[in-house]
């Protein structure tokens, strides 16, 4: 019925532009946005392009226990998800030349969380490394891995190498954040900058090992519904200028927890349906004391928990679970519950935040630096590796920049482009400096709008599409289609575009296949379950993503997210990118819109509009390589409109930046990506709930 209902509300708005004859409207005019109907055409629009991914995916959670069999039932609702189309896995980060003053692994190695991102271990030599003795050092690094000794290894190692360490540490930002309230924002931009100021109960190592942070150790009750943890004593808050403000507490846990789920920054729905009452209390159906975050006293601090949840532990490392001190909020006019307002000082700037951290921001000006020296309160002062450091603007502009200001020693290492590679090599650096940098967990996408409203930045009125309502009706309806979003899909050469940025030689290594890594996850034992009506055993080991191939291949879509031939399984080769497959589901779906009053040829094209980066060469390469690929594996039957961002905020309003399904302005969008907040599938899978819930499916247009 749902799927008829969409089917109707294409035809109606085919007849509906029929009528106007051969009058151009302006796309303006396309569709009027109505907020009392906009849920349930998501709701309408979600579960005919989603297929059967959410009863899967939802199966998959309730098992709390079995861990095999919830890792395999996942992979086979990601299978759905790939299968749907509503997104393309482009790339991850890494795979690039780089050259480094960093040390590698000497900052948290958990692939999910934000200690990865947290600078305070970092090991900084004055000199570049070479490449030689990073192979040395990833070596040792595999070898000992776990038992806790690298660090001291790496610095004895670099030492002996002749090497200097340093305390300092420089680095590029390219986005200014939109707020400093760690608890109050999901985007990356903003916890990149914040992430050094606070501390978590829980923090991963160099090694992959979650050590005590703020807490000294917690207890799990028997029936895995209960976390205690003890804080630490002697750990305290200072202000921006290192003033002792109070004792960390319990209590300061409770008032983060709280005010996260007031602030409704894009985090609280990774605690709905794991922390007892955060959901009704989301909901506004029942007050704080309900939820399941308790302070006994001081330094006893409960969780408990709706279910059994294996990977609580891992989403400690996430800023969902950071502390903030009651009484500093408040004096800033902060409220709790239904005294709650966004409109107060706190969080406005690195003055108004308090700091639990290793680091204290001494100043931040837009558009140029923030700065950083160690806090001296910090309870593991004496383990900071780097005692400042500094984060300077880069706009993408220039893409020679980071290169030329890495050689000079004004940052600390660079990625190399194809224009950066040929001037290492002139310079001598290459042959001995240069390395491949490691990929990551981060996955980023090209989304597919379903439900566009806006065609124009929702901001500013920047990125202006040049669609009529004719061309904005007729894509809307081909976006429906999955036949057509595979087509796009398939069309697309990611090597190729990725060849502008990183050169032919690597342009493989960094593509990703699957929104969850295919070795996120592997399972811990032996399970079987049932693929199309058939059972499949599957035995310990198995890579996550090859369950996600068996189900592909076994409803007949012709993509490879996963390839055990391949070296790196996985990543590292386009199992997507295929003319000939494109043109096959291309050709279904124009028979299909046909039927529906549409007729799509050489004369009738599909319009698709893709905002992008006009500043800069690179971006501007990659994405005339993006409509060069598609128009040509699509002969011509749809036109990628290249609709140009002057700036870097232009091309981030345009969908990044935005709240919701409507404000996107694009058909496809190729900034937005996921990174991992915990250490179980989910964390990329629940991002496409619906109803709100998900926080990347308004990437797609809904709600």
């Amino acid at each position: 019925m749902k799927k008829l209902l969409t089917i109707l509300l294409a035809v109606t708005m085919c007849f509906t532009f029929a009528a106007c004859g051969k009058k151009e409207v302006t796309v303006d005019e396309f569709r009027e946005f109505n907020a009392e109907t906009y849920g349930a055409e998501s709701t309408t629009i979600y579960n005919d392009a989603f297929g059967d991914f959410l009863t899967i995916n939802q199966e998959a959670k309730a098992n709390t226990t079995d861990m095999a069999n919830r890792y395999a039932m996942m992979a086979v609702a990601e299978a759905k998800l790939m299968e749907s189309a509503v997104m393309l896995p482009l790339y991850t980060r890494g795979g690039n030349y780089a050259i480094s003053r960093v040390a590698p692994y000497t900052v948290g190695s958990a692939l999910w969380g934000t200690d990865a991102d947290r600078s305070d271990t970092l090991l900084v030599t004055t000199d570049f490394i070479t490449a030689a003795d990073r192979t040395e050092m990833r070596e040792k690094y595999n070898e000992v891995k776990g038992t806790g000794t690298y660090m001291q290894w790496a610095k004895e190692f670099l030492t002996s190498k002749g090497y200097t360490l340093k305390d300092s540490y420089t680095t590029t930002y390219t986005g200014e954040n939109q707020t400093w309230d760690a608890l109050a924002t999901s985007r990356q931009a903003d916890t990149d900058k914040i992430v050094d100021t606070y501390a978590g109960l829980l923090r991963y190592d160099c090694e992959g090992i979650q050590q005590p942070e703020l807490a000294t150790g917690y207890e799990i009750s028997e029936d895995g519904l209960t976390y205690t943890f003890t804080i630490r004593d002697g750990a305290v808050w200072t202000d921006s200028q290192g003033r002792e403000i109070a004792p960390v507490t319990a209590d300061d846990f409770v008032a983060g927890f709280q005010h996260m789920l007031d602030a409704q920054g894009g985090l609280e729905w990774l605690v709905e349906g794991v922390i007892v009452g955060a959901t009704d209390y989301i909901n506004g159906d029942h007050d704080f004391s309900k939820v399941g975050v308790k302070a006994l006293d001081e330094h006893t601090l409960v969780y408990t928990l709706e279910g059994v949840t294996p990977y609580f532990p891992s989403m400690l490392s996430y800023n969902i679970f950071v502390p903030m001190n009651r009484a500093f909020y408040e004096s800033l006019g902060g409220g709790f519950g239904d005294a709650y307002t966004a409109d107060i000082q706190y969080g406005t700037s690195p003055t108004t935040i308090a700091y639990c951290g290793p680091f204290l921001i001494t100043s931040a000006t837009e558009n140029n630096s923030v700065v950083y020296k160690a806090n001296p309160a910090y309870w593991n002062a004496a383990n900071v590796n780097v005692k400042s450091y500094t984060l300077l603007y880069n706009d993408g502009t220039d893409t020679t920049k980071a290169y030329n200001d890495a050689k000079a020693g004004t940052i600390d290492g660079a990625g190399l482009n194809t224009s950066t590679t040929v001037l290492a090599k002139q310079d001598g650096l290459f042959d001995d400096y240069a390395y491949v940098s490691l990929t990551e967990a981060t996955t980023f996408v090209s989304f597919y709008n379903l439900n566009r409203f806006a065609f124009a930045n929702t901001a500013d009125g920047t990125v202006k599409s040049t669609q009529t309502a004719n061309d904005a009706n007729r894509t809307y309806n081909a976006m429906h289609n999955v036949h057509f979003r595979r087509a796009l899909s398939m069309a697309y050469d990611r090597g190729a575009s990725q060849a502008q940025r990183v050169g032919e030689e690597l342009k493989l290594n960094a593509l990703r296949n699957s929104y969850t890594p295919y070795n996120f996850v592997s399972l811990p034992e032996e399970t079987t379950i049932k693929i199309n009506g058939k059972d499949v055993t599957y035995p310990a080991g198995t890579f996550y993503g090859q369950i996600m191939q068996d189900q592909i291949d076994a409803d007949g879509v012709k993509i490879t997210v996963y390839d055990p031939e391949q070296p790196n399984g996985g990543d590292g080769f386009d199992g997507w990118y295929n003319p000939e497959n494109a043109k096959a589901e291309l050709d279904q779906a124009v028979k299909e819109l046909k039927s529906q009053g549409f007729t799509v040829d050489a004369e009738n094209p599909i319009y698709v509009d893709l905002p992008y980066y006009a500043s800069s060469e690179v971006y501007t390469n990659s994405a005339n390589s993006y409509k060069q690929s598609v128009e040509a594996a699509l002969g011509g039957l749809v036109v990628l409109n290249l609709v140009p961002c002057e700036t870097a905020d232009e091309w981030y309003y345009a969908g990044y930046y935005t709240d919701y399904g409507y404000e996107a302005n694009y058909d496809i969008y190729d900034l937005s990506g996921w990174g991992p907040d915990y250490g179980d599938p989910s964390t990329y899978l629940d991002t496409m709930l619906p109803e709100g819930a998900g926080y990347m499916v308004k990437c797609i247009g809904l709600w």
